[in-house]
């Protein structure tokens, strides 16, 4: 085992064991210190570690394990992984919940440890902790609404593992490595599974529902690390495992102008904001896909602006809800009297996003548009580029016009900008979102500090004037358009139908199946048991009638014996035929996922329920 080098992601969980045993201020700089120290250490791996080096090598039941394998991609994301947990413990300091900090700390460092993992093992065990750790979040802020989202969050996020522990085990035997890295048997069944896994993380219609569903229901600092961690996670093993698959670009795209479209009819705020996670993860999912080095180098740095300008969105918001307890639009107005500052550092990422000049998401959208541009279907293209006005429209107009400046806020929310001269958040959390902002225009100011940091070598230059001017005119269009229209775009007490309504009509035939032969199945069995089987054995019992223990353990050895036998020639056999036996497995644990997705998708998504 080598042991010259620290995992950032065991700092993180190891460190949640000490989070319950502090108080007060001591525990306030401990959870600064943690992030503080990881963040260090990845940027000195910036400088010292080797290209491709691994680190916590060790074998266990004959699989070779890789916890730490350091390479550009690997601590590209480690580095803006790091800087959003710092963000992000700034943020909550002011929370008193020992809980959810332990949880974000379990979610933090497991995302790093699928970040580093260098065998899919490896990869999967920290993958299951990531689901576990962020369902808490959503659990975190109690009642119905949240209890719900947070089973139907950990059932799909369960199935999902299942059908990317199936693939793996077919991986496995198939090729007698377990080292992650490109899956080129395209095609082939544990392609397919383990990119259902990938994809359902990445929140890829039509397994994107549980993002839109639980998101909203998280605490107000869950939210924040929810937005950051779970997808982006999903893009980095995306972009190690399946750079060029040209189904990406299909699913990638058409997430990019879904995303928007739902947008459109949302009046929650932070739902209308997970709605946008699906568009602009959906670039990052077409980059991987088109797979050229413009490519992956844009998908990888949208990822890491991404991380930010959406925190900083869903703080921004977030603290809204946080001081008026208010979350609809059609409740919300008026409040850039009261939260000046709040209002300004939310533009900040809401013009990120929606790539203006000047600010992170026009230097990292720009290269996966740029190198759509250059491939032969026009229609990759302009769609994204559509997706991207609409981005604008919902998030950088509707969502802060309706929140900060509406006039069609409830009573209770007026009396509350009328009696208070200033309602902003507490200072730690304006501080956290300073930061992020800052962020945000330092990478669309300095592209190049980003670009450094990138997988490949970059030859792209975001700021010439067809650029600048052809962005400007879309983004100024798309202003004068939602001026023009405002009267038609109010919000309005709706429940959108997303994807969920084929999972729950479904899963109807799936309850059917467990209530009816199922369940008479079961009753059948159980009957005969306690009727005939039970008596015989009274009966048997009741004449005196014994079995020589010698017997039984005879039958035990020679059981024991033939196991032996069968492993000693399982050991011996092909990999041709090992495999069938993996297959086998993999069905099973595909059934399991099917069954918890059912089930999952049976209680239904959606604010209505």
């Amino acid at each position: 085992m080598t042991s010259d080098w620290l995992h950032p992601g065991l700092l993180y969980i190891l460190g949640a064991a000490l989070i319950p045993f502090l108080r007060n201020r001591v525990r306030q700089v401990y959870l600064l210190l943690i992030p503080l120290l990881a963040l260090l250490y990845v940027v000195s791996m910036l400088f010292d570690s080797q290209p491709g080096s691994s680190h916590w090598q060790f074998q266990f039941i004959g699989l070779d394990l890789i916890l730490g394998r350091v390479d550009k991609l690997s601590t590209l994301f480690a580095l803006v992984f790091t800087t959003m947990s710092l963000i992000g413990s700034i943020y909550s300091l002011h929370l008193r919940a020992t809980g959810e900090h332990v949880a974000a700390y379990l979610y933090v460092g497991s995302a790093l440890g699928v970040v580093f993992a260098g065998d899919f093992f490896t990869l999967f065990i920290f993958w299951e902790i990531m689901a576990f750790a962020s369902a808490y979040l959503v659990f975190a802020q109690r009642g119905e609404p949240a209890r719900a989202a947070g089973v139907r969050y950990l059932l799909v996020h369960i199935s999902g593992g299942l059908c990317l522990l199936a693939g793996i085990v077919i991986h496995y035997a198939q090729t007698g490595s377990s080292v992650f890295g490109p899956i080129v048997n395209s095609g082939g069944l544990a392609f397919a599974l383990i990119l259902v896994g990938f994809i359902l993380n990445a929140a890829v219609p039509p397994f994107n529902a549980w993002l839109t569903d639980a998101y909203p229901e998280a605490t107000v600092t869950g939210a924040v690390f929810m937005s950051a961690f779970t997808t982006k996670t999903a893009v980095y093993v995306l972009l190690r495992s399946y750079p060029g698959t040209d189904v990406l670009v299909w699913l990638g795209t058409a997430m990019a102008v879904y995303g928007v479209v739902y947008a459109v009819l949302e009046n929650d705020c932070r739902r209308l904001l997970a709605y946008h996670i699906v568009s602009q993860v959906g670039y990052m999912v077409a980059g991987v896909g088109l797979g050229t080095a413009l490519a992956l180098n844009g998908a990888s740095a949208h990822a890491f602006a991404h991380i930010l300008y959406k925190g900083l969105l869903f703080m921004g918001a977030g603290a809204v809800i946080y001081m008026t307890g208010r979350r609809k639009l059609t409740e919300l107005g008026g409040l850039y009297k009261v939260m000046p500052l709040t209002l300004t550092l939310y533009m900040i990422g809401a013009v990120s996003i929606s790539a203006f000049p000047l600010f992170s998401g026009f230097v990292s959208k720009s290269m996966v548009v740029a190198a759509a541009e250059h491939d032969p279907r026009a229609w990759v293209f302009l769609l994204l580029t559509l997706a991207s006005a609409g981005t604008f429209l919902h998030t950088g107009l509707k969502l802060p016009y309706y929140m900060f400046f509406g006039n069609n806020h409830s009573v209770s929310t007026e009396r509350i900008i009328k009696t208070a001269q200033s309602l902003e958040p507490p200072i730690n959390m304006l501080v956290a979102m300073a930061i992020a902002a800052l962020l945000c225009i330092g990478i669309g100011v300095f592209p190049n500090l980003l670009y450094t940091l990138l997988p490949y070598p970059v030859d792209f230059e975001p700021y010439t004037p067809a650029h600048i001017t052809g962005s400007l005119s879309i983004l100024l269009f798309t202003a004068l358009g939602f001026f023009l229209f405002l009267k038609h775009l109010d919000p309005e007490q709706t429940i959108s139908l997303d994807t969920d309504w084929f999972y729950r009509k479904g899963s109807r035939i799936i309850m059917w199946l467990a209530n009816n032969p199922i369940a008479r199945y079961e009753a059948v069995v159980s009957e005969l048991v306690n009727t005939t089987i039970l008596r015989f054995l009274h009966t048997c019992a009741a004449l005196g009638l014994w079995i020589d223990i010698r017997i039984i353990d005879g039958i035990v050895n020679g059981l024991a014996h033939t196991v032996l036998r069968c492993g000693e020639k399982l050991r011996h056999m092909e990999t041709g035929v090992l495999s069938h036996y993996a297959l086998g497995m993999a069905l099973g644990i595909v059934l399991s996922a099917v069954l918890y997705a059912a089930i999952g998708f049976g209680l239904g998504f959606g604010p209505g329920n």
